[in-house]
């Protein structure tokens, strides 16, 4: 295996991995989770929004093939970390709550970057 390829399915794996935890976390309403999604200022049914679209996400990216389906899972994780970051700075949290959505959001990046760019060009 090239070191390309194992750094790309290192950082889809733990990407994944995250949004899948995340999202199942969500879906079965952790309290810790309802706690902070209060603490932001969400209503309670984002937990289910968010945890649907952070499952599909999550497999998408891991599936095989299915180049157009995985960029706009790429794109709603950009999104959803990137809000999840800015929504913890703008809220006052410490800087680890608002560093956590930004490494992951840094695995997507290597994972998305790192991708096989002729799937992409073939769906084009």
């Amino acid at each position: 295996m090239t070191q390309r390829r194992a750094a790309y399915w290192a950082s889809t794996g733990f990407a994944a991995f995250a949004l899948g935890a995340t999202g199942l976390a969500d879906l079965l309403r952790v309290p810790v989770i309802m706690e902070g999604l209060a603490h932001l200022g969400y209503p309670t049914y984002f937990a289910t929004i968010l945890g649907t679209w952070e499952l599909l996400g999550a497999a998408a990216i891991v599936a095989p093939e299915l180049p157009r389906v995985k960029e706009w899972a790429y794109a709603g994780m950009f999104f959803a970390l990137s809000g999840a970051a800015l929504s913890h700075a703008a809220s006052g949290d410490p800087v680890g709550k608002v560093l956590v959505p930004l490494v992951v959001l840094g695995a997507v990046g290597v994972s998305w970057t790192l991708q096989s760019r002729a799937a992409v060009l073939r769906s084009s």
